[in-house]
């Protein structure tokens, strides 16, 4: 029997609270079957986190207000009511999918990707060799990421030509003081606050119109106090490809002016730490040193050039920088999750448009993707509306034929988390952890020595305090 067969609300459970998991949940509960009348929707939305937004919170960096706006139009559905969060609850170990399946009509998966793509060079392993999703991770507070990080290098590599890459050098090279007024945790500022770096490179292996970050990630680079930006005349080529690229995309011919603009007309200030933009370098090698074996003392890369189509080859030059650490920007993967199929190749659940699907190409009832986990770690956030418009279609479509939950009572998983001593948080604890964090902003002290610092929050790591705020505990 289905659940609509059985006279009560069509109960749907999506793991992931970030902007894929808000938006599928939005998205379901506006639809015309709904509003219309034809059946009712019963969601809980689940989280590994304390707290929800997932990405907003733990993937965009502290100094980003105008993303982070995101925020405010997520909190505004899960405020309404109608959707309910619970959030540290770790899919695979408090509960598992024969669990989801027993207490739910359907599941969707919005788990996202969270850990870095691999970087297959020698060196690799070095001590000083860094993601940059952990670096994000952790000056973002992960309540699950080691609370120190070794900011001790003088000359910094980050490799990729994607936002990351930019928030990752931007992060890198800013003055600590200067984050101050963000929701930066105490103990990344601490860090921060005693870097030595004066020197943060960023490599792309094409030339300048093929970057992938956007023109708001590449304007702020400029906006940092005390920090130059250096570029290279020999890093700017333009082939056909290229010229075709930029003449067809606003994007790209924007970027590409902005950094004409700073080759040609930027003079040197004597910053105290210089941002350097490089093009046309693929990275071969991370390499160590006699004085330092074991440890990150240099990389080196072959000088690239475009082939006509916007793409490059080889030229054989061979360049090394001294750099004490590098940071590879590369991109996300997704994680592979207990008793669902994984695509270890793309980094993404097997999925037709949203409908999970077995080894053999077969929709498995019931069970859904949606954002990064659906569609690789691709797009901006904004695009992961598309996607939930997509799956959630599908399991409209899908509905009269689902397999009907045994125990589908709201109360039921409750009992179980409970049951399994599960100190699970919810909205109302959002709330009082949100409004715990804009009262330490409100009652910080400046020390910093800059004339005024207003802090809107101050963002709590330690998963015990988070757990416990909000669980008034």
């Amino acid at each position: 029997m289905t659940s609509s067969a059985a006279g009560r609300p069509l109960r749907v459970a999506i793991i992931g609270a970030g902007p894929a998991g808000v938006y599928a949940a939005d998205i379901l509960t506006k639809s015309n079957e709904v509003q219309g009348g034809d059946f009712a929707v019963s969601i809980d939305l689940f989280d590994q986190h304390p707290a929800p937004y997932g990405l907003i919170r733990y993937g965009v960096a502290p100094d980003h207000p105008r993303i982070k706006g995101i925020v405010n139009a997520l909190h505004k559905v899960l405020d309404r009511g109608d959707i309910r969060f619970l959030g540290n609850v770790n899919y695979g170990r408090d509960l598992t999918l024969t669990d989801f399946r027993r207490l739910y009509d359907a599941v969707i998966f919005a788990t996202g990707a969270i850990r870095d793509a691999d970087l297959p060079i020698p060196g690799i392993e070095l001590e000083g060799s860094f993601g940059a999703a952990d670096f994000v991770s952790w000056y973002d507070g992960h309540p699950d990421v080691d609370r120190d990080w070794p900011l001790d290098a003088r000359q910094i590599a980050v490799i990729g030509n994607g936002n990351v890459a930019l928030d990752t050098a931007r992060i890198l090279s800013k003055h600590a003081d200067d984050l101050l007024s963000t929701e930066i945790p105490d103990n990344v500022y601490a860090r921060l606050k005693a870097s030595p770096v004066t020197d943060v490179h960023v490599f792309g292996r094409r030339g300048p119109a093929q970057v992938k970050f956007t023109p708001l990630e590449l304007r702020e680079l400029s906006h940092s106090r005390d920090v130059d930006i250096v570029l290279y005349p020999e890093d700017f080529d333009f082939d056909a490809g290229s010229e075709q690229q930029i003449a067809s995309n606003n994007q790209t011919k924007t970027m590409v002016k902005t950094l004409t603009n700073w080759l040609v007309e930027d003079e040197p200030t004597g910053a105290s730490r210089r941002l350097h933009l490089h093009f046309l370098h693929s990275p071969i090698e991370i390499y160590d040193s006699v004085q330092t074996p074991g440890k990150v003392a240099g990389m080196r890369f072959e000088r690239t050039e475009l082939t006509g189509d916007g793409n490059v080859r080889g030229t054989g030059e061979i360049l090394d920088y001294p750099v004490q650490a590098v940071y590879r920007a590369i991109g996300y993967f997704g994680s592979e999750l207990p008793e669902v199929g994984f695509d270890a190749d793309r980094g993404v659940i097997p999925n037709a448009g949203g409908r999970v699907i077995d080894e053999s190409g077969v929709p498995v009832p019931g069970i859904y993707a949606t954002g990064w986990i659906k569609r690789g770690p691709v797009g901006l956030i904004g695009h992961t509306k598309g996607d939930a418009l997509e799956t959630i279609g599908f399991l409209l479509e899908d509905r009269l034929n689902l397999p009907s939950a045994e125990d589908p009572s709201e109360r039921s998983v409750i009992d179980l988390l409970q049951e399994r001593g599960v100190q699970y948080t919810t909205w109302d604890g959002w709330l009082k952890l949100d409004a715990h964090e804009m009262k330490l902003g409100a009652n910080f002290v400046n020390t910093s020595g800059n004339a005024e610092v207003v802090r809107e929050r101050v963002k709590l790591v330690p998963r015990e305090d988070m757990v416990a705020i909000s669980r008034d505990e």
